[in-house]
């Protein structure tokens, strides 16, 4: 039997949890840490599980899910060293923290999993990427992946690429809202009421989502379906493509993925 503790219950790791509950997962088995007795309190009664101290919950558990923040890391780990022990898998949610900063801060033998998720998880609509360390068997990813499929989709990949992982996915769902706000914006100087206006992005966005997912087009071919030769559609887009909109989206990815490079520098 494997028991799962859940280190920070904040917005992903009550996330998580929640997830977890959904799936299946005996409560039981499920443990938590959290700083805030209230919130502590209302976690317990809402979802039925253990709340414990950070050194409580290392000794009990097999699987450790580090999800504070990336400055509080360096504290937890050197407080529940002791408590890990050779075999167990300890999986970071924390952006920027690599494998070998945890594996330099644990006991020889840890297997340890670098995970970068995304905000959709609090829908079930999560897409993240997993990395091993050096000592996490096929076993060992195969768990780090079935807890994030509890609230969306995973994906493996190799460390060296998860910075433009953070860029795309991790950064990706602000870049959307981002989008979503100007077209809701421009509909209201177009005269639409605000309402209406996004009602109609939104239904618009996640219709456009869905067909990219269920038919598995590329997107130009979906793109170009919709534009008609000197149409409505081809108007617009000739704009974009004047103000360099594709070039500054790429841009500004780079411009994620190197801070995401910078951060991880940073915790060596």
């Amino acid at each position: 039997m494997t028991t799962t503790a859940i280190f920070g219950a904040g917005v992903m790791g009550e996330t998580l949890l929640s997830g977890l509950v959904r799936a299946g997962r005996p409560r039981e088995d499920l443990v938590i840490t959290e700083r805030r007795p209230d919130h502590a309190a209302s976690l317990a009664e809402r979802y039925g599980v253990r709340v414990l101290t950070n050194l409580e919950a290392a000794d009990l558990a097999d699987v450790l899910v580090l999800v504070v923040k990336p400055q509080d890391m360096d504290g937890l780990l050197a407080e529940i060293h002791d408590h890990v022990r050779p075999g167990d898998l300890v999986v970071s949610l924390a952006a920027g923290i690599t494998t070998a900063f945890l594996e330099a801060r644990l006991p020889e033998g840890v297997a340890v999993a670098r995970v970068m998720p995304n905000t959709p998880a609090l829908v079930d609509e999560g897409m993240a990427a997993v990395s091993a360390g050096q000592h996490c068997s096929p076993e060992h990813l195969a768990e780090a992946r079935s807890l994030l499929e509890s609230c969306g989709k995973v994906v493996e990949v190799p460390e060296k690429h998860q910075d433009a992982v953070t860029a795309i996915s991790g950064s990706g769902p602000a870049y959307i809202f981002y989008v979503v706000e100007a077209m809701v914006e421009a509909g209201v100087v177009l005269g639409l009421p605000r309402a209406t206006s996004s009602e109609l992005v939104v239904q618009t966005l996640y219709g456009a989502a869905t067909m990219l997912k269920e038919t598995g087009e590329h997107p130009t071919v979906l793109r170009e379906r919709v534009s008609s030769p000197g149409g409505t559609t081809v108007a617009a887009l000739r704009q974009l493509d004047d103000h360099k909109v594709r070039a500054a989206f790429i841009t500004a990815m780079e411009a994620a993925a190197q801070r995401s490079h910078d951060l991880a520098a940073g915790t060596q």
